[in-house]
C-alpha cells in the first residue's frame, strides 16, 4: 500500500519568494511544491499539496482527508493562532499529522508564539525553512511504514 499524505498550506502561502523574504526566504510556492513532489516521488508516496486563504475550505480539506489520505502535514500560517475549527478538524482527523511552520513562531511576535493547533498534532517543524516540508514527509512516511 502507497502512503497518502496531504499537505495543507494556509493564507498568504501563495505568495512565497514575494513576502517578507527575511522570515520566508525567496523560494516561490511552486517551487516548494515541486521540490514537494519530487521528494514524495523519491519516496513512493502519494502527494497532494493544497492552499487555502479561506479558513472554512481548510477545514473541508481536513474533514475530507479523513478517508483518503493516511497523514496530514499542515502549515496552517495565521490561522495557527485564531483557528479553533481548524484544531477541531484536525482533531477529528485521528491519524499522524505534523504542523509546519517555515519560520520560528516562538522567536517572533507574542500573538504568533500561540498554536491553537499544536495540542492535537502528532509533532511539529518550525524556523527550518521551506526544508522543514521535506522533513515532514520524511517523518511521516517513517512513521507510516513504522520505521521510527
Amino acid at each position: 500500500m502507497t502512503d497518502r499524505i496531504l499537505i495543507i498550506n494556509g493564507p498568504n502561502l501563495n505568495l512565497l519568494g514575494e513576502r517578507e523574504q527575511s522570515q520566508y526566504g525567496s523560494i516561490s510556492f511552486n517551487e516548494l511544491k515541486d521540490s514537494c513532489l519530487k521528494k514524495s516521488k523519491e519516496l513512493r508516496v502519494n502527494l497532494d499539496f493544497v492552499q487555502s486563504n479561506i479558513e472554512g475550505e481548510i477545514v473541508d480539506f481536513i474533514q475530507d482527508a479523513r478517508n483518503k489520505y493516511d497523514a496530514i502535514i499542515i502549515n496552517a500560517a495565521g490561522f495557527t493562532h485564531t483557528s479553533v475549527s481548524i484544531r477541531d478538524a484536525l482533531d477529528i482527523f485521528k491519524k499522524p499529522i505534523i504542523e509546519i511552520h517555515i519560520s520560528n513562531i516562538y522567536k517572533r511576535e507574542e500573538f504568533r508564539q500561540k498554536s491553537l493547533i499544536s495540542g492535537v498534532v502528532s509533532g511539529g517543524i518550525f524556523g527550518l525553512g521551506v526544508e522543514g516540508y521535506i522533513l515532514a514527509i520524511i517523518a511521516l512516511h517513517k512513521i507510516l511504514n513504522n520505521e521510527n
